[in-house]
C-alpha cells in the first residue's frame, strides 16, 4: 500500500509549479536582519540590566564611603545656598545669609526647648535639646552649632561637663561627663525666688541674637568696602543695605568656639605610653615588639606631607590700558558717591526713588486715558481703575493714587488734583507737550537717585 502511494506522491509534486529558487530570497534575507536585530537589542538589555545592578549594588558603600572626605574637602555649597539672597522677594536691607538665617532659626529653638527645661528646673544637657532641636528643625544639630552659637552670643549659655546626670534609659552611664547648658539669667528674672526664663526674655535674646548676625557681616562688609577702589567708609549706623556688588551668601561661616571637654583621664592610646608605663613588668620579648612599634609609628608620622596652599597670582587688569588716570579717578569717585548714597538710603527715599522711576511711562498711559475719555476732569477712582488696566506693571490702586499725587506735586502746571465735596478729581492738560512732560520727569528721577 505504501509503495502504490509513492507514484501518486510523485505525480502530485510533478504538477505542482516549480518556483524558483531566487523568488523568496528578498523576503527571508529581510526577515533574517529583522531577527539579527532583535537578537542584538535583546543581548543590549541584558548587558544594561547587568551593568545596572552590579552598579546599584556597589553605590552604597561607595557614596557613604566618599560622602565624609567630600564634606571634609569642602565642597560648592548648592546654587540655593550660595544664592539664597538673591532669590528672596523681600525689599533690599541687611539681609543675612542662608546658613546664618539657620543659625539663627537653630537658636531659637534651642533658646525654646532649654526655656522649658529651665522653668521646670531641670538639668539641660545636649543629649536632651539635640533631638528636640531635629525634630523642629528637620535637620542635623550637632555640638559645633552650639559652638557657633556660642561665638555669637558669648552671654546666652554657660556651658558645662558634669556627670552623675539622671539618664533615664537613654543609653548613656550615670557617670559618663555630659555636656549641659545653663541659660544666663538676670537676677531681677526670678519667679517664686528662682530664676525663671520668660516668653519677653526669649524674644529680647532671639533679637540680640540676629543683632550680633548683622554686626558680624557689617565685618565683612567693611572689610569689601575697604578693599575697593577707591576704598568707600560708610557708618554702621547709617548703613540700610549692602554694596551692590557684596556676594552675602559667600561671607564664610561662624568658627565655633571650643567647647569644655570632659577631664582627661589616665587612658594609654600609643604603643609609646603602653611601653613607658609597663617598663620592667613585660618580658624583653616584648618590650621590643613595643619599642618597634612604637618607632614605626613616630616614622609614619613624620613621613606624611605637609600641604600647603600656595597663593593665588594676582590678577592684572589690562583691559583699561591707554585710559587716562584722571578720567578713571574721577569714574571711580562718582560711582563711590553713588554707591555710598545707595548703601544709606532709607526705606521711604527707596520707595519715592522707585516711584520716580514708573513716572515717565505712566505719564503716557495718563495722558492716553484722558485723551479717550475726551474729558478734562475725572474722577480719582475711574483713573486709577483705568490706568491699572493700561499700566504693565501691576498695582494696587491705593499705589497708583500715590503716583498720581506724586505727578500733582511734580508737575501741578499739568495734574491737578481737586476735592469737590465727598469726591476727588484729577485734571490734566492734554495740551502740553508730552515730551517736555517725560523729559521733566526723567531729570527728576536722576537727581532723586543720585541723592
Amino acid at each position: 500500500m505504501g509503495q502504490s502511494l509513492l507514484p501518486l506522491l510523485g505525480t502530485a509534486n510533478s504538477t505542482q509549479p516549480q518556483r524558483g529558487d531566487g523568488d523568496d530570497v528578498g523576503p527571508a534575507q529581510d526577515l533574517r536582519g529583522h531577527l539579527e536585530r532583535v537578537r542584538q537589542l535583546e543581548l543590549r538589555i541584558r548587558q544594561r540590566k547587568a551593568e545596572s545592578e552590579a552598579t546599584s549594588g556597589a553605590r552604597p558603600s561607595r557614596d557613604t564611603g566618599a560622602a565624609a572626605p567630600a564634606a571634609e574637602a569642602g565642597e560648592k555649597p548648592p546654587a540655593y545656598q550660595r544664592f539664597h539672597t538673591l532669590a528672596q522677594d523681600l525689599p533690599p536691607g541687611l539681609t543675612l545669609p542662608y546658613k546664618f538665617k539657620v543659625l539663627a532659626e537653630m537658636f531659637r529653638s534651642l533658646d525654646t526647648i532649654a526655656g522649658m527645661l529651665f522653668n521646670r528646673a531641670e538639668t539641660i544637657t545636649f543629649a536632651k535639646v539635640k533631638q528636640g532641636v531635629q525634630d523642629m528643625m528637620r535637620r542635623q544639630f550637632e555640638e559645633r552649632h552650639v559652638g557657633q552659637i556660642k561665638a555669637v552670643y558669648p552671654t546666652s549659655y554657660r556651658l558645662r561637663q558634669e556627670k552623675n546626670i539622671p539618664t533615664f534609659g537613654d543609653g548613656r552611664k550615670k557617670s559618663e561627663y555630659q555636656l549641659t547648658l545653663e541659660p544666663v539669667v538676670g537676677e531681677e528674672e526670678k519667679v517664686d525666688g528662682r530664676p525663671h526664663l520668660s516668653a519677653s526674655r526669649l524674644l529680647e535674646r532671639r533679637k540680640e541674637f540676629r543683632r550680633n548676625l548683622v554686626n558680624i557681616v557689617k565685618q565683612h562688609h567693611k572689610a569689601f568696602l575697604a578693599a575697593l577702589s577707591p576704598p568707600l567708609e560708610v557708618p554702621e549706623d547709617k548703613l540700610t543695605r549692602w554694596h551692590p556688588r557684596f556676594n552675602v551668601d559667600e561671607v564664610p561661616d561662624i568658627s565655633p568656639v571650643e567647647l569644655p571637654q570632659p577631664p582627661q583621664e589616665d587612658r594609654l592610646s600609643t604603643a609609646q605610653e603602653v611601653l613607658n608605663t609597663a617598663r620592667g613588668m613585660l618580658s624583653p620579648k616584648m618590650e621590643k615588639a613595643l619599642a618597634n612599634l612604637a618607632l614605626r609609628t613616630a616614622e609614619a608620622g613624620a613621613g606624611e606631607p605637609v600641604l600647603s596652599k600656595a597663593p593665588s597670582p594676582a590678577s592684572t587688569a589690562s583691559a583699561l590700558k591707554g585710559v587716562s588716570q584722571a578720567l578713571l579717578d574721577r569714574i571711580r569717585a562718582k560711582e563711590a558717591r553713588k554707591l555710598q548714597a545707595l548703601m544709606t538710603r532709607d526705606t521711604q527715599q527707596e520707595e519715592r526713588v522707585a516711584m520716580l522711576g514708573r513716572l515717565p511711562a505712566m505719564a503716557r498711559v495718563l495722558r492716553s486715558v484722558f485723551v479717550a475719555e475726551k474729558k478734562q476732569a475725572l474722577p480719582m477712582e475711574v483713573v486709577c481703575a483705568r490706568l491699572g488696566d493700561s499700566y504693565d506693571e501691576l498695582m494696587a490702586p491705593a499705589e497708583m493714587e500715590k503716583h498720581l499725587r506724586l505727578f500733582a506735586e511734580l508737575l501741578p502746571d499739568w495734574v491737578g488734583i481737586h476735592a469737590i465735596r465727598t469726591d476727588t478729581y484729577i485734571k490734566l492738560d492734554k495740551e502740553k507737550d508730552l515730551g517736555l512732560i517725560t523729559e521733566r520727569l526723567t531729570k527728576a528721577a536722576k537727581e532723586a537717585e543720585a541723592l
